[in-house]
């Protein structure tokens, strides 16, 4: 056994490669280290079988046993890996096999809880799926190596879940090597049970939760413990050109043995329905469901049910989160219209709804008190009318609607692919269901549903290599809640919140986070679960209304100096994606559209300063929540004239000529040039002089907007057009155009400045006519990386568009550029006729 701690950083790269695991291996149990991390992965535990060949480890990492508040050998301050060897016997094959690469490894696909001492584990094992008992308190397999068939899928790209119930594992899966036989059973000593082979039963399900809800102590009806399973499978009673995929709902009864004669070892309490999660007015529907989670809390009267879903033809980006109550689903079952096959032209089976005697006891019902009255004990006494019932009828006609009959969250551009729910009591009582919903792209977005709204709280990179979060569990201490979230290359641990992270108390309220308020005596925003005070008049208020706030934020000034026609980037950082952020300029509301200006994501550049252009310009933050409107300044900035003397002495560094050989460069020195790629090699500047004030890192080639796809894609036929491209990044960058993938030799016009930190901003545009439909490419190429952007022209008829394509966005920056030119000629002139000024000589133009 390896003890070992690793650091944070280790845990989202490939650190468990064979040839990695090895080299910790060797290092002994010695070895412990800190465990560092990002504002978002703080210290995390981490349990762990390895085998050699298996690199899928979060599978098995943190699924029970890190929320396993009685072992104290794993705590919340230090990282541990626990290794243990798992071979899964491959002598009969060759090493250099390709099956040993990818699917001959050991898989582990079911790590469950059994007691306080075994966890039970079963893995693939190269396609001979195998079981076994993991010591708790050894750290060792038993190695009694069951057989996993039924339990554990053979393909580790297979679907399966599990949930285990009173020491006995509850499984959906493959039952077979080909993956053609879908199960959900019961593994058993007493009473083992599993699905009908059939395709009303499961018809190419792909399974993603299983979880339990435990009847009612005080309830008077003797319910039984109920299992639900939650997959998509092929639809069989909508028809439809492919495979129309339905999300389902499953549910069996933890008490049931079987029939004595029909249904023998198979379930007589299989039900199946659909779940609907649709927007009606919008004809959108969510149909293949990702993940599941079972909100189960003492402050509900009944479970709820959230669920994330996607479209199966999803090529808008879009996710739904929709919720149901418990009692819903148990309607369906308990009370709703059964379906029944019907052959249409003695050939094709269609299912419709029965409207049939149905048999008493009801078919699919667990055996409760109302069963027990007509002297049904268990299931081994039900009549087999009832039970070859069940048999033919397993799908139910009527369907599962969402609470409020849509979802309670749609959000665009995204992939949903795991969720967990938290319930949050606020200040003054309310309680919230907060929801942490992962991404395709390893982030988490935490939500809250208030006054029939969601809002989004917060969005938090998990992994920085935008892998999907396949795992996401929310631990069962109240005290210390925490996130774990697994890909297949790490698990991160995160904090429920990250209250701290506010440092006003506009940003902590407007926040509208039920775990954070505003400390007015400290000045901080703190987690209301980590604080011990009894009478507390701290700041909350969920819907947003930030009047409470007196604080006043204390505004420190940068101090700029510039030149004349040298051009100011201004850094603000924005909190809030649902607030605007607005300049103002000696106290007056900036024109931020106008050209002489450009609104980045996290600043402001101001083109051409000049006298006019100095004063104080502040940032704010606007945000409207209920008819108000709250600010606050984010920066200030103090523009201040730079004077520069004039000297006939000074030393001038030669450049390359343009237009005439002069000896003193154009254009100015530490202001911009102008060439023509294609027509002899562009000008440099002859001094890194700031002209831009940014702390922006200068190893990074940045793209800017409009993009090539922003502007015109639909022009006439040999009519002439502009495209243009800006970037940022070192002084080696530059631009290369290209035409249907044929780099572009015609004369390019280029536009450079030189910025404070050494990097450079790169306009370049070009004037094309074509005949047919044109694809354009613009590559900004550095040493140290490259960008591009690229659009499809389509041409049309002249009659239909004009003949300049020019769109609104474009025209803007036309202006701008003509402006600019007009500034670079009277620089020319300044500049040719400097020999009257001074005794340098000068040619002139």
């Amino acid at each position: 056994m390896l003890h070992c701690a690793l650091p944070v950083s280790q845990c989202w790269t490939s650190w468990w490669d064979r040839a990695d695991a090895m080299k910790v291996w060797q290092q002994g149990a010695g070895c412990r280290a800190n465990c560092a991390g990002l504002h978002a992965v703080h210290r995390l535990n981490v349990l762990a079988l390895w085998h050699p060949f298996f690199k899928a480890l979060f599978k098995l990492l943190i699924v029970t046993m890190c929320m396993n508040s009685s072992n104290s050998r794993i705590d919340s301050t230090t990282l541990f890996v626990y290794v243990v060897m798992w071979s899964c016997g491959l002598s009969d094959l060759s090493f250099s096999h390709p099956l040993l690469q990818t699917e001959c490894r050991n898989y582990v696909r079911v790590l469950q809880q059994l007691n306080d001492t075994f966890l039970y584990v079963c893995g693939t094992n190269a396609f001979q799926p195998t079981c076994d008992y993991l010591n708790l308190i050894l750290f060792e397999l038993e190695g009694k190596n069951e057989d996993g068939k039924g339990r554990c899928p053979f393909d580790p790209a297979q679907s399966y879940t599990s949930v285990m119930v009173d020491e006995e594992l509850y499984s959906g899966t493959s039952y077979n090597f080909l993956g053609s036989e879908p199960i959900i059973s019961r593994n058993s000593h007493q009473s083992p049970l599993r699905t009908e082979y059939a395709i009303p039963w499961l018809n190419e399900p792909n399974f993603v939760f299983a979880d339990v809800v435990r009847a009612d102590q005080n309830s008077t009806d003797g319910e039984d413990d109920k299992i639900y399973f939650f997959f998509t499978e092929v639809s069989v009673e909508y028809e439809f050109v492919g495979k129309l995929m339905i999300p389902r709902i499953a549910r069996v009864c933890k008490r049931d043995q079987g029939g004595l004669r029909t249904l023998q070892k198979k379930w007589t309490s299989f039900l199946k329905a659909r779940l609907i999660c649709t927007i009606p007015d919008k004809n959108l529907i969510f149909n293949i469901i990702n993940d599941v989670f079972i909100l189960k809390s003492p402050t509900l009267k009944e479970p709820v049910i959230y669920g994330v879903f996607t479209p199966q033809l999803n090529n808008v980006g879009l996710s739904a989160v929709c919720a149901y109550n418990l009692s819903t689903v148990e309607e369906v079952f308990s009370k709703g219209k059964y379906m029944q096959s019907a052959t249409v032209e003695q050939s094709h089976t269609k299912w419709v709804r029965y409207n049939g005697e149905i048999p008493k006891p009801r078919p699919g019902a667990c055996i409760n008190s109302e069963a027990r009255a007509l002297n049904y004990m268990t299931s081994l006494n039900l009549p087999d009318k009832t039970l070859q019932f069940v048999k033919d009828h397993p799908l139910m006609d009527d369907s599962v609607t969402p609470m409020g009959d849509r979802p309670r969250l749609v959000k665009r551009d995204v992939k949903y692919t795991q969720i967990v729910v938290d319930r949050v009591r606020a200040l003054n009582g309310t309680i919230y269901d907060v929801m942490f919903i992962s991404t395709d792209q390893g982030a988490l977005h935490k939500a809250i549903s208030y006054e029939n709204g969601m809002h989004i709280i917060e969005e938090t990179q998990l992994f920085p290599n935008f892998e999907p979060v396949q795992t996401l569990i929310l631990s069962s201490k109240k005290s210390r809640r925490y996130l774990y979230a697994g890909s297949n290359s790490g698990v991160v641990q995160s904090p429920v919140a990250f209250c701290e992270m506010y440092t006003t108390c506009f940003d902590c309220v407007l926040a509208r986070d039920p775990y954070c308020a505003w400390k007015p005596l400290e000045g901080s925003c703190v987690d209301i679960f980590q604080e011990s005070e009894t009478e507390r008049n701290w700041i909350q208020n969920i819907g947003g209304d930030a009047s409470s706030c007196s604080d006043k934020v204390r505004e420190n000034s940068l101090q700029h100096t510039f030149k004349h026609g040298s051009t100011a980037e201004l850094k603000c950082s924005q909190k809030s994606n649902l607030a605007q952020v607005v300049w103002k300029f000696r106290d007056d509301v900036l024109r931020v559209e106008s050209p002489k200006y450009r609104l980045l994501e996290k600043a402001l550049l101001i083109f051409n300063l000049s006298e006019g252009d100095s004063g104080v310009y502040q940032c704010l933050s606007e945000e409207k929540v209920k008819n108000k409107k709250f600010s606050q300044v984010l920066a200030k900035h103090v523009l201040e004239l730079k004077k520069v003397q004039q000297t006939t002495t000074s030393p001038v560094v030669a450049a390359a000529p343009i237009e005439a050989s002069s000896p003193i460069p154009f254009p100015p020195t530490g202001t911009s040039f102008l060439s023509c790629v294609g027509c002899g090699p562009p000008p440099s500047p002859t001094s890194i002089k700031p002209d831009v004030w940014s702390s922006t890192d200068p190893l990074k080639v940045m793209l800017l907007q409009p993009f090539l796809n922003d502007q015109a894609q639909h022009v006439s036929a040999r009519g002439p057009f502009h495209l243009f491209c800006q970037a940022t990044g070192p002084d080696d960058s530059h631009f290369v155009w290209k035409k249907n993938g044929q780099e572009m030799k015609a004369c390019i016009t280029e536009q450079a400045h030189r910025l404070f930190d050494g990097r450079v901003h790169v306009l370049s545009w070009v004037k094309d006519s074509v005949s047919g439909n044109t694809k354009y490419k613009c590559s900004f190429i550095s040493k140290i990386g490259n960008t591009t952007s690229e659009v499809l022209i389509k041409v049309k008829d002249t009659d239909s568009v004009d003949k300049d394509g020019w769109t609104r966005e474009f025209d803007t920056w036309r202006t701008a550029i003509s402006e600019h030119d007009k500034m670079m000629q009277n620089w020319r002139k300044t500049w040719g006729s400097c020999n009257k000024k001074s005794s340098l000589s000068c040619t002139k133009e």
